[in-house]
């Protein structure tokens, strides 16, 4: 259920409200919009009609139902766009198209630094690098660990750009919540429910990634775990899914970034390396990807892509990516959109 409240409800009255809600036996998590704010009370369906009765407490508006079963990641409890700070003036979901830029694996130092200089000048946002890696063979390499954490901090010191990296299962959270900004979940956990649970407990952005073949109800329902659990900052990240093609990795389901806008008001990224699997298809993808609505991009871009140890097919060069961002301006440009600027 939705609770409006009304625009000169005193502290006091707030407080009543959401100690009402949770006596009922429902988790109150208190939404600030631009000109309302609401409480989503959300719990077993058992109480709604007491929780209906709540319209008659001072400073209460009305109280509604939630339709969908994704209750907070839903627009009718937010109908405004979540706005998702990140560092230093960062943040995905507004004006700005964010694009994030980096290799596949973090593998050294010096290929790190290298491309995070690279991406920086061609006017990237923010750095993605892989230090834990999820592997369909146990046989390929499984990541630097902690000290492509190390590496990735040491990036984000030289060029000032945020750092986005993967997270894999509950106990490696708090070593990456160290060095991390934003805390990807891979398609592959898209419904580890047990990581999503403890994912909602900290203060940091999450990138969910879609499953290679989770539904758009199912994809929402997982960013409601983590909603649930008291953290509100979650992007959402079309990749692409599995289908009877195979001149592709995946199929990139654009039409994923207008329907998520109809029916969430999290932020949409794009991943249209992993989306497609080949370097030729990422730029044309990306461009059709903020003309249908994205909020950015996530790109693989590695400057020798022939001996990356991951993905070396899908990563664009450093000056195909730069050529790539010339081109993107102007199409975000006639999606009355710009591109974020990138940190100094």
């Amino acid at each position: 259920m939705i609770i409006v409240l009304k625009k000169d409800i005193t502290q006091q009255q707030f407080q009543e409200v959401v100690d009402m809600v949770k006596e009922l036996g429902f988790h109150a998590h208190v939404i600030q919009g631009t000109e309302r704010t609401v409480i989503g009370a959300v719990g077993s369906s058992r109480g709604k009609e007491k929780l209906q009765a709540m319209e008659n407490m001072p400073g209460v508006e009305n109280v509604m139902p939630i339709l969908q079963p994704y209750k907070l990641a839903s627009l009718e409890v937010k109908p405004e766009k979540t706005v998702i700070p990140v560092r230093n003036g960062t943040s995905v979901g507004g004006r700005d198209v964010v694009v994030i830029a980096g290799p596949c694996a973090v593998e050294s130092e010096e290929q790190l630094i290298e491309t995070a200089k690279a991406v920086k000048a061609a006017g990237a946002t923010m750095l993605r690098g892989g230090a834990f890696k999820p592997r369909t063979s146990p046989y390929s390499f499984q990541g630097m660990e902690e000290e492509g954490l190390i590496l990735l901090r040491n990036a984000r010191e030289e060029t000032g750009l945020p750092i986005v990296t993967e997270v894999m299962k509950p106990s490696d959270i708090d070593v990456i919540c160290k060095y991390a900004d934003i805390l990807q979940v891979g398609a592959r956990n898209v419904q580890n429910f047990a990581l999503l649970k403890e994912l909602g407990k900290i203060d940091k952005p999450i990138m969910l990634k879609r499953g290679m073949m989770t539904t758009i109800e199912e994809f929402l329902m997982s960013a409601e775990y983590i909603l649930s659990g008291g953290n509100s900052r979650v992007i959402l990240c079309e990749r692409g899914i599995r289908t009877f093609e195979t001149a592709t990795r995946n199929t990139l389901d654009l039409s994923s970034v207008p329907l998520l806008r109809h029916r969430t008001h999290l932020p949409v990224v794009v991943d249209p390396s992993h989306g497609t699997g080949h370097w030729k298809l990422v730029a044309p993808m990306s461009y059709a990807a903020i003309a249908a609505g994205a909020d950015g991009l996530l790109i693989e871009v590695h400057p020798n892509p022939e001996h990356a140890v991951s993905d070396g097919i899908q990563s664009l060069k450093p000056d195909k990516f730069a050529a790539m961002m010339t081109t993107l301006a102007r199409f975000a440009e006639a999606a009355d959109r710009s591109l974020a600027p990138t940190a100094h």
